[in-house]
């Protein structure tokens, strides 16, 4: 009889043991999807500052002119076939 409780007792110490592991886990995928999500923010952030400097002229004082607006990118059609060679 008293083996049977030896078996329950590691049992329930085996089951707490693996429902923390579990918890901890959970939480450092939970701040770590976070992390992703704020990198992948500041990447966008950080690649507009750059590729907008760059695109964008200041329009000179001396002329009247009102600057020209920047065109979308034009989007183009690739197809699957050339990019699996």
């Amino acid at each position: 009889m008293t083996g049977l409780w030896v078996v329950t007792g590691a049992a329930l110490l085996v089951a707490v043991v693996s429902w923390l592991t579990a918890r901890r886990a959970a939480r450092r995928a939970a701040q770590l999807s976070e992390m992703y999500w704020e990198l992948k923010y500041q990447h966008a952030e950080l690649r507009n500052a750059v590729l907008g400097s760059g695109t964008r002229k200041e329009p000179e004082a001396d002329s009247g002119a009102t600057p020209p607006s920047p065109r979308p990118p034009s989007d183009s059609f690739i197809p699957l076939k050339s990019l699996r060679r």
